[in-house]
């Protein structure tokens, strides 16, 4: 099994409507900067009323025919969104696995309407073009991740309203539609572990992923550094700040509460944010207390300055002779840019001995984690840059990205998860994710 594309995606819904009609409908929900058609799949709930089958091109407005729209009469609805990161392709297929678990388990329907965007950003995953990687350098040969204020649920942590992007506007639109009680998005790291990511605690999610986790030998991500200093009520899951809290160890320039995730609790819904590893590393999953985590970080600061320097004096020698205005650089060099500019705050962050004194050596192996994928993917989206060009820089600049390649996976001993073992245990995350909350908030 690959990671199937955007096109291959809206044509197993299709085919998913087209086999249940009065149970499953296919509409477009909006459009791209570059102009490729958003796709909502979704199926009814056992008490909504629904129209079924597809809507033309262009058509399905909101509000128009829609399944399960949110209201008392309707039942509750969930929102499943998939392909926000370009790079994070196994969200499709989950999208497509648990779709087909509704429509055969009529419980999951009693009274709930589920939704799936199939593909968030469209035009990334264009530029991300690794259908079956055989390796983490085969990844990195077409690797491709929006800058933050392009990718649509980080947008509204970065932009004025005015500036927000079509996409963040439809999936805005939609959480303004269906009022979903839980929003699931479905993410994925190139190497690591698993992990969730609440907006608000669901008591007793851990016991169900952990399970599944343990049963497909998919490490638990215990420390990630996504989620730092948030409280975990349970292993690898993470409850983040509520608006009006500090975002306690958290680096990223984006603020989660101001990012989509947070749109749901307009409504009183939660988000969940799913992870699950293309490359599994048993490292992120260790709970002993690291010997000396502050010099650790020290030192992790060090190393990713100095990779970030390589790759900007490459930059800086090249960017006379390359375009921001062609329609495939562009795109990439505002990444390299966007990531290059981020380097600094990091590396001065963990400069200054974020890390707690008491951070486990899973929390390090996962800063360790991330400050090697900063680099690299800096490096090897300019790499794609000046390999299409031709550059003559682009020999030595593939030698280091192939050296990082082969670090990253040395040191993490990294092992392929196939694409089936990440969507099943995706879904079951989801599904699990659903039951609990229903659980505590029937």
């Amino acid at each position: 099994m690959r990671y199937p594309t955007p096109d291959e995606l809206t044509l197993a819904a299709g085919a998913l409507a087209d086999r249940h009609p009065s149970l499953v409908r296919l509409r477009r929900t909006g459009t791209s900067r570059g102009g490729r058609p958003l796709w909502l799949l979704s199926v009814r709930s056992s008490t909504a009323r629904h129209s079924g089958g597809r809507s033309a091109p262009g058509q399905g407005a909101p509000g128009q025919g829609v399944p399960g729209r949110g209201s008392a009469a309707d039942g509750r609805n969930v929102l499943v969104v998939a392909g926000a990161h370009a790079n994070e392709p196994v969200g499709g297929p989950t999208a497509l696995s648990v779709a087909r678990r509704v429509v055969a388990d009529p419980a999951l329907r009693d009274g709930c309407g589920w939704h799936f965007l199939l593909c968030a950003d469209p035009d990334g995953a264009a530029l991300h073009r690794t259908p079956h990687p055989h390796s983490i350098l085969d990844y990195h040969r077409n690797f491709f991740r929006p800058p933050g204020p392009e990718q649509p649920e980080w947008a509204p942590s970065l932009l004025p309203p005015d500036r927000l992007p079509p996409e963040t506007l439809a999936l805005t639109a939609l959480i303004d539609e269906l009022r979903p009680v839980l929003q699931v998005s479905l993410h994925a790291t190139d190497l690591g572990g698993s992990w969730v990511q609440l907006t608000r605690d669901i008591p007793g999610l851990a016991e169900p992923f952990a399970k599944s986790a343990a049963e497909l030998r998919i490490p638990v991500e215990t420390g990630a550094s996504d989620a730092a200093g948030w409280p975990s009520p349970g292993p690898g899951i993470f409850v983040m700040p509520a608006p009006g809290e500090g975002a306690a160890g958290v680096f990223h320039p984006e603020d989660t509460r101001l990012s989509t995730w947070y749109h749901a609790h307009v409504y009183d819904g939660t988000t969940a944010i799913v992870e699950v590893p293309m490359w599994a590393s048993d490292l992120v999953d260790d709970p002993a207390p690291h010997p000396d985590p502050r010099s650790a970080l020290r030192m992790l600061a060090r190393r990713l300055t100095a990779d970030a320097e390589q790759v900007a004096r490459v930059l800086a020698g090249t960017r006379p002779d390359l375009s921001y205005e062609d329609p495939v650089s562009g795109p990439l060099l505002r990444a390299v840019d966007w990531t290059l500019a981020l380097i600094p705050r990091v590396a001065a962050e963990w400069s200054g001995g974020a890390a707690p004194p008491d951070a486990s050596a899973a929390y390090i192996g996962s800063i360790d984690a991330f400050a090697r994928r900063l680099a690299l993917r800096a490096a090897a989206m300019l790499l794609r840059v000046l390999h299409a060009a031709g550059h003559p820089a682009a020999p030595a600049l593939d030698r280091l990205v192939t050296v990082w390649c082969e670090a990253f996976a040395a040191r993490f001993q990294a092992r392929w998860v196939p694409v089936a073992t990440q969507v099943e245990h995706q879904s079951r995350t989801v599904l699990a994710t659903y039951e609990r909350l229903l659980a505590v908030s029937p």
